[in-house]
């Protein structure tokens, strides 16, 4: 029990770290230039991009513990605030553990489809990358990545087809591709 209180407020002061760094990175002007990008109401700090990535990245460093699990607790921390760089930066740190990706994480990614993906910025940056990458590695995902196109969802719908850009880009998956469009 020690352990785990440990990770938690060890996960929690990463996250506070982040958000803190996001906030005094934040500005007016490029929150509400932001907004006018979306049809969807979102919910931004203010930072560009490059920023974000930035601070991601740094952050990411400071990471002592880059298990696939830690990295994924916490992402599941950043995606449940809603806050749009927060969820660039799990998608980057989902991202950054690709190597360490089983089959079975796909369910995972399913998830923050499903539960947490309400626009185009996020569910192109999530699904390029992430997605992309463990169906590129693990082909047997793409039966699960077709049943997605028939989705009710428009953004696990939209999430079939942007996660087979990049792996079509290097020639994978092209007579598959059409089965997932939206």
């Amino acid at each position: 029990m020690i352990c785990s209180r440990k990770i938690i407020i060890k996960m929690n002061s990463i996250v506070e770290n982040l958000r803190t760094d996001l906030i005094r990175n934040a500005d007016e002007k490029t929150r509400k230039s932001g907004k006018r990008f979306f049809k969807e109401d979102v919910t931004l700090h203010g930072v560009r991009s490059a920023i974000v990535g930035k601070i991601s990245k740094e952050h990411y460093q400071l990471l002592q513990d880059k298990s696939k699990e830690n990295v994924f607790r916490i992402c599941e921390e950043l995606w449940q605030t809603g806050i749009m760089e927060e969820g660039f930066i799990a998608c980057n740190w989902s991202y950054f553990v690709k190597k360490q990706y089983l089959p079975e994480d796909f369910i995972i990614f399913e998830k923050w489809v499903e539960n947490y993906i309400s626009n185009w910025a996020a569910c192109d940056t999530l699904c390029n990358h992430t997605v992309g990458a463990i169906v590129e590695k693990y082909p047997e995902c793409l039966s699960q990545l077709k049943k997605w196109a028939k989705s009710p969802n428009r953004w696990v719908k939209r999430a079939s087809a942007v996660s087979l850009i990049i792996p079509a880009r290097n020639g994978l998956f092209l007579n598959d591709i059409y089965a997932c469009r939206a």
